[in-house]
């Protein structure tokens, strides 16, 4: 089906708000959102009256000299996102995507505004101060590789420490669902990773609704929550620096998940909920695209790819400070790795490896080949991750 200038073009339902630097496209169909600058937007507001594509390039034209204006070019753009539902009076055919369903429509938005509204935010930033006072002034608080090992046989580590991750997982994730909630919004919860690391991750999709400067608020609330359970594992330490060994224990791979998962959220070379902050306040929705595009030509390193940049007009300073932000946070994660992965798993296997040269009757040889188990169900569950995002990506 050829689009012409002299084609007339029908669109799917759709609903326009204005953002930062450009509107935001919803098509209500499928709940999908797109970013558009401002000729586009009035394009479609020319096609949704009717106009021909060449009458509608035309007036384009008039009012925006500066602009490269190509409506062949737009409609093929629109139709490729399924936001074209007839042209010329003839149906388009395409496969309609299925709107997800979100949920957690039980919760109260009440509950959610008693955790997240003005005088909430002015605690969390107390607390989150607190916390960097009582890691300097108290620097046996301060996470150690170590403190993974609650249990003198590795086989109940990793258990121990999945229940507790999980649990503390699920503390900040409920953050960000009481964030939506608080706005009216559905969501839900899937599996995701970041890098070698199984996460769990809360749709955040529906935040388009929001104006800009609303959406902020639903990206920090995990932080937030991670904010409160630190505060309360470091100063249970110092309250009950005497009690249960195994109580102090539970503390400190509270106090050392907590803090590893809070220096993950700067490694916005991954989309982590710094990212989206940093992406919500400057206005540029493809940093991470842009930026890596720009990186490729820093490097010295053959370019694989002959697409130009997708740069809006303005947005090239905040895509370039990004960049630098992108440096750093590999940084940061080659020194987690550096002083925690690593040093972890060197430990495990330094403890587990004896145990392969005992008799299969004995502890050790029990509890090296178990954890081993559980390692190899660990890289297994990555795996799915990875298939489930990438085969998801390629079927789209």
């Amino acid at each position: 089906m050829k689009i012409t200038l002299s084609s007339q073009l029908l669109l799917v339902p759709i609903e326009i708000r204005k953002d930062k630097r450009h509107y935001i496209v919803e098509d209500l169909t499928s709940g999908e959102f797109y970013e558009m600058p401002e000729v586009c937007i009035k394009a479609i507001h020319l096609i949704q009256h009717g106009e021909v594509l060449g009458e509608v390039e035309r007036q384009l034209r008039e009012k925006f000299p500066e602009e490269e204006v190509d409506l062949i070019d737009f409609a093929e753009q629109l139709f490729e996102l399924n936001l074209i539902t007839e042209i010329d009076s003839i149906k388009v055919e395409f496969k309609q995507k299925k709107k997800e369903s979100l949920g957690f429509l039980w919760i109260s938005p009440r509950i959610g505004k008693f955790f997240f509204n003005k005088t909430a935010f002015i605690v969390y930033l107390l607390l989150f101060m607190i916390n960097v006072g009582l890691l300097i002034y108290h620097p046996a608080l301060f996470p150690h590789y170590k403190d993974l090992f609650i249990f003198h046989l590795m086989v109940l580590n990793i258990p121990s420490w999945l229940l507790l991750t999980s649990v503390l997982v699920l503390i900040h994730e409920l953050g960000h669902v009481l964030a939506m909630r608080a706005k009216h919004l559905p969501t839900k919860l899937e599996v995701g990773h970041r890098l070698f690391l199984v996460v769990l991750e809360t749709d955040m999709s529906a935040v388009w609704k929001l104006p800009s400067k609303d959406r902020n608020v639903l990206y920090l609330a995990g932080l937030c929550f991670d904010t409160m359970v630190l505060f309360l594992a470091l100063i249970s330490q110092l309250i009950f620096f005497k009690g249960s060994e195994i109580f102090l224990s539970i503390m400190h791979v509270v106090v050392l998940d907590t803090f590893i998962r809070m220096v993950y959220q700067c490694c916005v070379y991954m989309k982590t909920d710094l990212y989206f902050v940093f992406e919500n306040v400057s206005g540029c929705y493809n940093l991470m695209e842009n930026a890596r595009q720009i990186i490729r030509k820093w490097l010295p390193i053959q370019q694989t790819s002959s697409k130009g940049e997708v740069i809006f007009a303005g947005e090239r300073k905040p895509v370039y400070f990004y960049s630098i932000f992108y440096f750093v946070g590999v940084v940061l994660t080659i020194t987690l790795y550096v002083l925690f992965y690593i040093p972890q798993l060197w430990f495990a296997w330094k403890n587990v490896f004896p145990g392969f040269e005992q008799a299969p009757t004995s502890l050790a040889f029990w509890d090296a080949s178990l954890f081993s188990l559980q390692l190899l169900l660990g890289f297994m569950l990555l795996l799915f991750s990875w298939r489930k995002k990438y085969l998801k990506s390629f079927l789209n």
